[in-house]
């Protein structure tokens, strides 16, 4: 495993990675995953298990409540609700939620342009929206307009050989089952509550969680939707584009094989290094948003990254960090 020096110039400069250790890389068509180990934050409230959409109190207003006994809740970035024969919705930024806390998003987005009908509590799962759209929606936090992000949703479907229209579902709920083949294909690491994510060997983003529980419950909103979208249209083998087939090692026994793997490993891990170097950087702008005791969430903004971190003093709490490209 590899120490994170080498993202000191990815992150901006009060949020600490210290004591995070990558691990393994593993690949599933053009997605990369990285595994992120590292000292845990208790206390805060895992996102399916704790925390609920209750309501919608109109188009563009989303309800959601922390029906914990204890424990802060942050709301994931990007985080939206699928209920069949409803207005799917999606929120532009996180919050922060004490338990027994209900919020009520005044600019969430509507993500289903023509579909009537209000989510409830019932039979709802959650998604993160999918890479290409989330710097708009950050840009739109705080805009109080309920079809705000549909021209965009439009322009991604069109990009996918879909009908231009401002439905997330075409892509979300139909591709379901193409875009599922990442979670089972990758495989979350014991005490892993990060990952970075590289889309066609490029960087797109750097996900962290408090804790290995809270990213288990993120995990497959994260791979399947918010990076699986970009990486299945990215994907050579989905464009029938020829691919060399795998070079078998060269063992004649357990212990040569055993090296052989630590060197395909090492030259992985060094590929990443390679890869996170490459990544263009510049100056970023940090905007504190909330604060909750000692915990501060800021919006990160800069031409080359964009996301929201959590951080106590200049320790990373949560952070979802995503490539600008």
């Amino acid at each position: 495993m590899s120490d994170l020096t080498t993202l000191d110039t990815l992150v901006p400069g009060p949020l600490s990675l210290a004591g995070h250790r990558l691990g393994t890389p593993q690949r599933a068509g053009a997605l990369t995953m990285v595994p992120i180990s590292g000292p845990a934050y208790p206390g805060i409230v895992p996102p399916r298990s704790g925390l609920k959409l209750t309501r919608v109190a109109g188009y563009g207003r989303v309800e959601l409540s922390n029906g914990a006994d204890r424990g802060m809740a942050i709301v994931p970035l990007h985080i939206g609700y699928i209920q069949d024969a409803a207005q799917n919705h999606a929120l532009c930024r996180s919050a922060f939620l004490a338990a027994g806390q209900k919020l009520m998003f005044e600019d969430a987005c509507c993500v289903q342009e023509s579909q009537g009908g209000y989510l409830t509590e019932r039979d709802q799962w959650f998604f993160i929206l999918p890479l290409e759209l989330r710097a708009r929606a950050l840009q739109l936090r705080g805009v109080p307009d309920h079809g705000k992000l549909w021209r965009d949703i439009a322009d991604l479907n069109r990009g996918h050989g879909l009908p231009r229209r401002g439905h997330l579902e075409q892509i979300l709920s139909r591709r379901r089952g193409l875009l599922t083949q990442y979670q089972s294909r990758l495989e979350p690491q014991p005490g892993q509550l990060g990952a970075l994510f590289f889309v066609d060997d490029r960087f797109a983003g750097l996900e962290l969680a408090p804790d290995p529980l809270y990213f288990a419950e993120i995990w497959a909103a994260l791979v399947c939707f918010a990076y699986g979208v970009a990486a299945w249209h990215a994907d050579p083998a989905r464009r029938a584009e020829p691919q060399p087939p795998p070079e078998p090692f060269q063992a004649t026994g357990l212990g040569e094989l055993r090296a052989a793997l630590d060197r395909d490993r090492a030259a992985r891990i060094a590929e990443i290094g390679e890869r996170l170097a490459a990544v263009p950087t510049g100056p970023v702008t940090l905007q504190e948003e909330e604060r909750h005791l000692g915990l501060r969430l800021s919006t990160v903004t800069g031409a080359h990254l964009a996301g929201q971190i959590v951080t106590d003093g200049d320790r990373a709490v949560y952070a979802s960090l995503f490539a600008r490209h």
